[in-house]
């Protein structure tokens, strides 16, 4: 084996955020002060900030830095979820829950929901949700984490976070600066390139000094200081399969700690609702070719639980990606890389995602294509899986009351998606990719929650002898019971991790 003396040396993160400080953290706790890591930042530029609900691998996240979970959501003022709500989505006055975790347990070959669909067209079971433990217990606004025991329905549920994303990036700048890492304050005047191939050789700052850098990510939003306005990477716009480019968010004061996101659809968008301890999150996600601004800030003024805690900030995007995350020796992270609307708490998550890629596909000075290409090549699947998951909401719906809802139900998907439906419609067959970051129980909550039913069960249920409605009558009361026995959300919190 040759030496390697094309080690990276010197990386530098080029933004702060949520973005930005998880890679440093993770990067800092990687290398473990064998390669320089510099964050350079400003506190004169905002960050959007409204990623505040994520999905369960954030866990392993934290896990893997070694952070305590307690520690974590007391400082970041967070709370607990099992899944989200939807409201409004597949008819008006309709409502599901997209829950983490699974449906029972496996009980036959033959998947859960066919029986449950042969069972439900009877009359002879009740909705979809009333079968998975995360619903049971987050109805009832209950929370501890489940046990080990596969035997018992408190096995069958995951969990994930909402927290403040101000609060979580200042508690990784504490967890990264211990580790070594250097930050620098300031905002950037000059990029410097190779003249040879383009790299990127340093950054000047506004006060002059220069950092030079092997290695250089990008976090700078969606403005993509050195991915798009440096490097011209290019960008693809998605926007005719997820029409919505506008987003009002504002906190409101402290309301019920409901353990789930809410998500209600609107004329042209759709409004979160995120639990934190000391406020609640609220956003209004709309489509400015069907909506005014003023009437969509108004719908969400008018659709608050609680009183506003500041004045309203509209944020504009474009949904899409770039055409490369990895170009030349600079990297793009969080939403300098894309943006999908957070409908699905992914945010944070492609983040993640990222940063585990860099990781496993880590280079070394000479840049080569072969990983580059790599990277690319499973980023692009990665987002385009979960863009898909995205447009499976707008696309399944009974709605007609407005001019999105019929353009949504009308335009054309992509083929892939396509497929994963008319394979569900037709024999409630739930169809994965290898980059498929939500799974079987995921999918069919959509698709269920939507109403998309089947129209036929799978044939193996012709076949098959089992006695489903007494089985799924004795999950639900099970279910129930483990429900009723855990501690509320509350308390559970303000035993094990109330915030200061």
């Amino acid at each position: 084996m040759k030496s390697n003396n094309q080690r990276i040396r010197k990386i530098v993160i080029v933004g702060g955020g949520t973005a930005g400080w998880m890679t440093a953290a993770a990067l800092s706790n990687a290398l473990q002060k064998q390669c320089h890591i510099t964050l350079v930042e400003s506190d004169d530029i905002g960050t959007i900030g409204v990623g505040e609900a994520t999905i369960p691998p954030i866990r392993l996240f934290n896990q893997t830095l070694g952070i305590n979970e307690n520690e974590f959501v007391q400082a970041t003022q967070g709370t607990f979820k099992l899944g989200i709500q939807f409201v409004n989505w597949g008819r008006k006055k309709h409502q599901y829950f997209h829950p983490f975790g699974s449906y029972g347990r496996q009980f036959d070959i033959v998947d859960i929901h066919h029986h449950w669909q042969q069972a439900y067209e009877k009359n002879k079971a009740e909705s979809l949700d009333n079968y998975c433990m995360a619903w049971a217990a987050a109805e009832e606004c209950r929370f501890a984490p489940p046990i080990a025991d596969a035997r018992n329905v408190l096995s069958t549920y995951e969990y994930a976070y909402h927290f403040d994303a101000g609060l979580y990036a200042k508690f990784l700048r504490n967890y990264s600066e211990k580790k070594g890492l250097e930050r620098i304050e300031g905002k950037i005047f000059n990029i410097k390139q190779s003249n040879e191939n383009g790299f990127i050789q340093s950054i000047t700052l506004e006060n002059g000094l220069t950092i030079e850098g092997d290695l250089f990510i990008d976090c700078t939003g969606i403005r993509g200081l050195l991915i798009e306005e440096t490097l011209k990477t290019g960008y693809q716009d998605w926007s005719h399969w997820l029409p919505c480019d506008r987003a009002w968010a504002i906190p409101s004061e402290r309301t019920k700690l409901t353990p789930y996101t809410r998500s209600t659809a609107h004329t042209a968008g759709w409004q979160w609702r995120i639990p934190l301890q000391h406020r609640t999150g609220n956003g209004h996600v709309f489509s400015s070719k069907f909506m005014a601004e003023q009437d969509a800030l108004d719908i969400l003024i008018n659709n608050l639980d609680s009183g506003p805690l500041a004045e309203p900030r509209l944020i504009p995007f474009k949904t899409g990606r770039r055409n490369k995350f990895w170009n030349k020796n600079v990297i793009a992270i969080g939403l300098s890389s894309g943006f999908l609307e957070p409908l699905e708490s992914t945010s944070i998550h492609l983040i993640q995602a990222s940063i585990a890629k860099l990781l496993a596909l880590f280079p070394t000075r000479d840049f080569d294509p072969f990983v580059v290409d790599e990277y690319n090549r499973i980023a692009i699947n990665e987002i385009e899986s979960i863009r898909d998951f995205l447009i499976l909401h707008y696309k399944l719906t009974e709605r007609d009351d407005s001019e999105m809802w019929r353009y949504c139900k009308s335009m054309a998907i992509p083929d892939k998606l396509n497929y994963k439906i008319e394979h569900f419609k037709r024999f409630g067959r739930l169809i994965r990719d290898d980059m498929d970051l939500f799974g079987n129980a995921s999918w069919l909550a959509v698709h269920i929650g939507q109403l998309n039913y089947p129209q036929h069960c799978d044939p193996l249920m012709q076949y098959r002898a089992v006695d489903a409605v007494d089985w799924l009558g004795k999950l639900s009361k099970a279910m129930s019971v483990s429900a009723s026995r855990l501690p509320t959300h509350e308390d559970y919190i303000n035993r094990f991790c109330k915030a200061k």
